[in-house]
């Protein structure tokens, strides 16, 4: 039967690939993914068959890839992060239905949750909720529904896709819907460019969070009422006893 993997590739840095990730990538015939996906691999596979698409064609990659493996191609679609998480794993098992021939294995990788959250310490050592401002395939009323339910039930949350060019103040306003549950010095964190060149991060406020200018390569940390910041790391206490 032909195969279609959906590679979780963590966050872009080589040293974060899961071994199982790395060897099916290494065997496989062709890469498919979304275009600065595939840039930042083709820096570690050159010799592999790229194939590309621009994001908002998605539907289109999976597709693609489907298509391949009917040649007899064994193909790896790539996701930044994890496959299931706001990845292509999802996608792809829906298409796949209509391609009986060809099977689907996901293979996990290092979200950016962990990746992100093993830079500022442990923000996420007690329940958390993983939460994206995207808008483009969810209303932005059910993203503040989630926002409040999150604050509401003293969860850390770590959010996905805080601003964009487009979305230049979704964070701002994420940032007023908590501050309406939670206080303004709530301790959170944010690393931008995680695993890359470049990468920063820093610790601060909620009140300091509203107006900190993100992008859509930086990961949001908002501790839960018991997190604390411990010579310089976000760390989010489990309540075992000292």
């Amino acid at each position: 039967m032909n195969k279609v993997y959906a590679v979780g590739m963590g966050p872009g840095d080589a040293r974060q690939l899961t071994r199982q990730a790395w060897d099916i990538l290494k065997g496989c015939d062709t890469i498919i993914g979304y275009t600065v996906y595939a840039e930042l691999m083709k820096q570690y596979l050159p010799a592999k068959e790229y194939l590309t698409t621009p994001m908002r064609r998605e539907a289109e990659r999976c597709h693609l890839a489907f298509a391949e493996a009917a040649k007899g191609k064994t193909v790896a679609m790539i996701c930044s992060g994890d496959a299931g998480v706001y990845g292509m794993a999802g996608l792809l098992l829906e298409i796949g239905a209509g391609y009986p021939e060809c099977m689907v294995e996901v293979i996990p990788g290092v979200t950016a949750a962990l990746a992100g959250g093993a830079v500022l310490g442990a923000p996420l050592m007690h329940d958390f909720a993983v939460i994206s401002l995207s808008d483009l395939l969810t209303p932005w009323e059910t993203i503040e529904k989630r926002l409040r339910g999150a604050a509401a039930a003293d969860l850390g949350i770590c959010i996905y896709n805080p601003a964009s060019r487009k979305r230049a103040d979704y964070l701002a306003r994420a940032c007023d819907i908590l501050l309406k549950e939670l206080e303004e010095n709530r301790i959170c964190g944010l690393v931008a460019q995680i695993g890359r060149a470049g990468q920063k991060s820093c610790i601060l406020t909620l009140k300091e969070l509203r107006t900190r200018p993100v992008d859509m390569f930086t990961t949001v940390f908002i501790g839960n009422s018991q997190t604390k910041e411990i010579n310089g790391m976000m760390v989010t206490p489990r309540g075992y006893r000292i």
